[in-house]
């Protein structure tokens, strides 16, 4: 990848105000769904999507699950702050150990007004969850210079997973400039979502219904859920004339020895439904490098860790996936997590994954970049076409196949 040469404009198209999605579809499988193959495009509902993909392949989702993760509070004075949840600090920095504690916790947050918050000022809210259920929430400073916010409530036994479902708001994308709805609650969530920690949703994986996972499944398709909890940088725009000075965001993934041993297993062709799935299985080859070059044995890979090395100097999909899972039961781990921020840029090299299941995305995003690394300069192709279709466009609109 020469990034030097890469120029931000390239990956620029106009996309219509009225092309996105405000609202989700009634049904979630009858999304439009572009299917890019062969560099020809094919137009579909998503309900076909079973009789669509490779015989053979193995899909792999991602199941984390959008907490509530915005919180408003009115001062005394009338004043609107809003606290929107970004990482847990204390008592865990795992989101799922944090999201099961009760009483009091700690967590890093863009604060809306946080000039009109004093130090010494506990904002508080009080809601009657039903008839049996009075809950309040408090918040207050803890360090300004490092955003960190404590968040305490009564009953204090109720956990903070509890409190947010009770006082939290659905953090819809801030591009689709509305309050969230009754209905968001459910249809900004896949159906198969589990592992609370993700501030936006995969939303791939928002059209799969149950019937589609029950046909996949009568089809002897093989599926894997993982998890990367999506990170409120996702939708954080290039700004940097130089694309890789952008600061690629940091998400959170869990994996099982039985996922990495089933991914080695697997000889057929793998498609990673959204972007964020496809994070994760390039994360994986990576961090199977890492161990093989005896780069260390943390799981964390940088922005450019992918572009330090010659292509040809680099192990097999095999060999990095081995070498995960030797280190995984070498020390006896049935579970890891770790963090990525692996950026994907055009000149990229896929490692697992040869088919893709993706929304349409903003313009000059890292997403676009993306998918331009994965179908190459047919990416501006498949744009006009669905806009010319007219394809609904980004979390809540339509769909795409990529098959490389």
């Amino acid at each position: 990848m020469e990034s030097g040469k890469l120029n931000l404009d390239d990956y620029d198209y106009l996309l219509p105000e009225e092309r996105i999605a405000k609202y989700p579809l009634k049904k979630r499988d009858q999304s439009k769904l572009l299917v890019y193959r062969d560099h020809k495009i094919h137009h579909h509902i998503f309900s076909e999507f079973p009789d669509l993909i490779p015989i053979g392949s193995l899909l792999v989702f991602n199941e984390t699950k959008v907490i509530p993760a915005r919180l408003e509070f009115t001062k005394p004075s009338g004043a609107k702050i809003e606290i929107f949840l970004l990482d847990p600090v204390i008592p865990s920095r795992d989101v799922a150990i944090t999201m099961k504690s009760s009483g009091k916790v700690v967590w890093h947050a863009l604060v809306k007004n946080l000039k009109k918050w004093n130090d010494n000022l506990v904002l508080e809210k009080t809601i009657q969850a039903d008839t049996l259920l009075t809950v309040r929430l408090q918040a207050e400073i803890h360090d300004r210079g490092k955003n960190l916010i404590e968040l305490s409530w009564d009953p204090e036994e109720l956990t903070l997973s509890e409190i947010l479902d009770i006082t939290g708001k659905v953090p819809l994308p801030p591009y689709l400039k509305r309050d969230p709805v009754t209905e968001d609650k459910a249809r900004y969530q896949t159906l198969y979502s589990k592992n609370e920690g993700a501030v936006a949703a995969p939303t791939a994986g928002l059209h799969f219904t149950r019937k589609i996972l029950k046909r996949l499944k009568e089809m002897d398709f093989k599926s894997e859920f993982l998890t990367l909890h999506v990170s409120a940088g996702t939708f954080q725009p290039i700004r940097q004339t130089k694309i890789t000075q952008h600061p690629m965001h940091a998400e959170k993934i869990s994996f099982t020895r039985t996922h990495i041993k089933n991914l080695l297993d697997h000889k057929n062709k793998i498609i990673a439904i959204g972007t964020t799935s496809m994070r994760i299985l390039e994360t994986l080859y990576w961090y199977g490098v890492k161990l093989l070059k005896g780069d260390g044995t943390e799981l964390y890979i940088d922005s450019l860790f992918p572009y330090r090395y010659k292509q040809q100097d680099l192990p097999s999909r095999s060999q990095a996936l081995q070498a995960i899972l030797d280190q995984m039961r070498n020390n006896k781990l049935e579970k890891m997590n770790g963090t990525t921020r692996i950026f994907i840029l055009p000149g990229y090299h896929f490692k697992i994954a040869s088919g893709l299941v993706t929304n349409f995305h903003l313009p000059k995003s890292t997403l676009i970049l993306l998918v331009a690394a994965f179908i190459g300069p047919d990416w501006y192709k498949v744009y006009q076409e669905a806009i010319h279709q007219d394809y609904r466009f980004l979390s809540y609109g339509d769909s795409s196949l990529l098959l490389t």
